[in-house]
C-alpha cells in the first residue's frame, strides 16, 4: 500500500505530538511531586497536547525532517519548573529532569505492543496505518530519548550530571546551559550529533527488543 506525503505526516503526526508533550508534561508532574507548582499555576501541568504544542517545534520541524529525511525530532514549549522550590533542589533535579526521558522510554513500550499488534492480528487496512504509526512512535520516542539523556544543560542529561557530579564539576557544566542550543545546532550542522545519537538509539531500540 503506497501512501502520500499528506498521509505518512498524518499517520506520524500522533506519536510525534505525543511523544514530545508528553515528555514535557512528565517533568510538570515530577516538579509538582518534588515541591514546585509552577507548572500547574501557570496551567501547563496537562496532558492535553495544545497546551504544550510548539508551531516550529513540534509540527514544523517534524514534518521537515520527514521530508528531508533527517532525524525524525522535535520540541515542545518547555514547562516551567523553578528548581528553588524543590524540596531537595539539586537532588530533586535529576528526577524531574530524568522524568522526561523515562515518559519516551514507556511511550516508545507502548507503541512496540502497538506494533506487534499491527503484526500478528489481522486489523484488515488498518495493518499497515498502524504498524507505521508505531514505527513512528518507537523512532521518535528512541530518539528523544537519546536525544535528551546527553549531558549538555539545558538537555535533560545535561541536568542529571549537574545534579549527581561534584561541585568541581558540576559548576563548569551548568554554566555551559546558556549557550547549549547553540552547541547542539553546532553538532547538528557538523555532523556530530547523528554519529553520537546513531549508537544511542540503536542501544534503545535493542533494549526495546529485549522487553517486548
Amino acid at each position: 500500500m503506497e501512501f502520500t506525503l499528506i498521509q505518512k505526516i498524518a499517520i506520524y503526526a500522533l506519536p510525534v505530538i505525543f511523544a514530545i508533550t508528553l515528555h514535557e508534561a512528565a517533568h510538570g508532574y515530577a516538579a509538582l511531586r518534588f515541591g514546585d507548582g509552577t507548572a500547574r499555576a501557570m496551567g501547563r501541568l496537562s496532558l492535553n497536547p495544545l497546551r504544550h504544542v510548539d508551531p516550529i517545534g513540534t509540527l514544523l520541524v517534524p514534518a521537515l525532517a520527514m521530508v528531508l529525511g533527517g532525524i525524525l525530532f522535535g520540541w515542545a514549549k518547555p514547562v516551567p519548573v523553578d528548581f528553588r522550590r524543590l524540596r531537595h533542589p539539586r537532588q530533586d533535579m535529576v528526577w524531574v529532569a530524568a522524568a522526561g526521558p523515562a515518559a519516551n522510554l514507556v511511550m516508545a513500550i507502548f507503541w512496540g505492543l502497538m506494533l506487534k499488534l499491527a503484526v500478528g492480528v489481522d486489523l484488515g487496512d488498518y495493518n499497515t496505518p498502524l504498524r507505521m504509526m508505531a514505527e513512528g512512535g518507537i523512532l521518535i520516542n528512541a530518539v528523544l530519548m537519546a536525544l535528551n539523556l546527553l549531558p549538555l544543560p539545558p538537555l535533560d542529561g545535561g541536568r542529571i550530571a549537574v545534579g549527581l557530579l561534584p561541585d568541581s564539576l558540576a559548576i563548569p557544566l551548568a554554566r555551559i546551559e546558556p549557550y547549549g542550543l547553540f552547541v547542539l545546532i553546532a553538532l547538528l550542522l557538523t555532523g556530530v550529533l547523528n554519529q553520537v545519537l546513531g549508537p544511542a538509539v540503536s542501544g534503545i531500540l535493542s533494549l526495546l527488543s529485549f522487553l517486548l
